[in-house]
């Protein structure tokens, strides 16, 4: 019975908690005081006793009186050989977790994305596929084990080169995503926005656009249908993956507000226009040119045929109330156009902007040219730079020598 209760403990021994049994240095401390044998034993039997105790299933405490009998060699034996085999069993089970837990066993730095919805075998089957696993298996042991089937979070995850997979499921457990850059700019139309988001973010282009067409948000915000893409300045952002069409259209609200500064709002009101109408205003001459240098005198011809209450003739508002934007040069019959955004017939800007213009269009703007122009027209050698005009009749020239070169090139619409 001695032997099968000496086997028990040493089956059981290295899960023991020792904080519970007396420390072996005051043992020490004590066998200084001991005088015999005996009293070695008594207080062996009593640490076994507590060893005892902690054993499952173990109703009773068996009568070890009987042992007193033995030698002490041999009883100092009994109590070491379990010891010493629970020590083997640590080692191994030390040796044999160690490098599931903490060996390097990711190949290469790359952003994984968990889609919403994601089970833990389509997570497998992610890693799988970009390679970024030295051992598939000790991930999935290790995984099983921290129970991350049950607890995936959704997201864009930076996992780094030489992660463990302790690491690897540290991070994906407590779901901090890596932050990922979002740039938009030379945005036309609010299908090319949704486009351009659909590549950054979790949501679809179809969720966006009809999140950026949602008059009602619109309206909550303080928006027209036609002034909603005032909201969104073009620009470099950090967000989360799975930010959401509504999060980020309410996270430009912000930025909107905080771009359009106390020094913006003094500077469009001493133009006589409202925020809105700068942000239209930067929309054409977004269109007119991509030569920044050129974007304030253009400004500045537009600003004096508004103070004017003249027609603002602007090519690109014909274009976009088209719809057509290959059009490379506006025959007069697209001029007749029956739309608020035609400004061949309507006086003044139209009911909104024509694209989402960059900042520096809308400080071009706010930062205009004072000058006497009245007229421009693109240059005939097409470097994109424009010829200005004071008068009518230059402006005549200018534009028969532009129309010429059309002609050479062959554009005729």
């Amino acid at each position: 019975m001695f032997r099968k209760l000496i086997k028990k403990v040493g089956d059981t021994i290295s899960g023991i908690k020792f904080s519970t049994i007396k420390p072996i240095a005051h043992l020490k401390k004590r066998f200084v005081f001991l005088k015999s044998k005996r009293t070695i034993l008594h207080v062996a039997f009593t640490q076994l006793k507590l060893i005892l105790k902690k054993i499952p299933g173990l109703k009773s405490i068996p009568d070890l009186n009987h042992l007193k009998s033995l030698k002490f060699k041999e009883i100092r034996l009994m109590v070491l050989i379990p010891a010493i085999i629970a020590i083997v069993i640590s080692v191994t089970w030390i040796l044999i977790t160690h490098p599931k837990l903490y060996n390097l066993n990711v190949k290469k730095t790359v952003m994984v994305y968990i889609r919403g919805n994601s089970d833990y075998a389509q997570v497998l089957k992610l890693l799988k596929s970009q390679n970024i696993l030295e051992n598939v298996n000790t991930f999935n042991w290790l995984a099983l084990r921290k129970n991350y089937p049950a607890k995936i979070i959704p997201g864009a995850y930076k996992l780094e080169a030489g992660w463990s997979n302790n690491k690897i499921l540290d991070v994906l457990c407590s779901g901090i995503q890596t932050p990922i850059r979002v740039t938009f700019n030379n945005i036309r139309l609010r299908e090319n926005l949704a486009g351009r988001l659909a590549h950054c973010f979790e949501s679809d282009s179809a969720s966006f656009l009809s999140w950026l067409k949602n008059d009602s948000l619109a309206r909550s915000m303080g928006f027209t249908h036609e002034t909603f893409p005032c909201i969104f300045i073009p620009n470099t952002y950090e967000f989360y993956w799975t930010t959401t069409p509504k999060k980020f259209i309410e996270r430009m609200e912000r930025e909107y507000d905080n771009f359009w500064n106390d020094v913006r709002k003094e500077k469009a009101k001493k133009l006589g226009l409202s925020v809105r109408e700068v942000i239209t205003l930067a929309s054409i001459i977004q269109e007119e040119t991509t030569m920044q240098e050129e974007k304030p005198k253009i400004a500045g011809v537009y600003l004096n045929r508004l103070h004017k209450n003249w027609l603002l003739q602007a090519d690109p508002t014909v274009k976009f109330a088209l719809g057509d934007f290959s059009i490379k040069r506006v025959l007069r019959k697209y001029t007749t156009i029956d739309s608020p955004y035609n400004t061949y017939k309507y006086k003044g800007l139209p009911p909104g902007p024509i694209n989402f213009p960059e900042i520096q269009s809308i400080d071009a703007v706010l930062n205009a040219e004072k000058n006497d122009y009245m007229y421009f027209c693109a240059k005939e050698d097409f470097s994109g730079y424009h010829n200005f005009s004071k008068t009518l009749t230059e402006h005549i020239e200018y534009a028969k020598s532009y129309q010429e070169a059309l002609n050479n090139n062959k554009i005729l619409k």
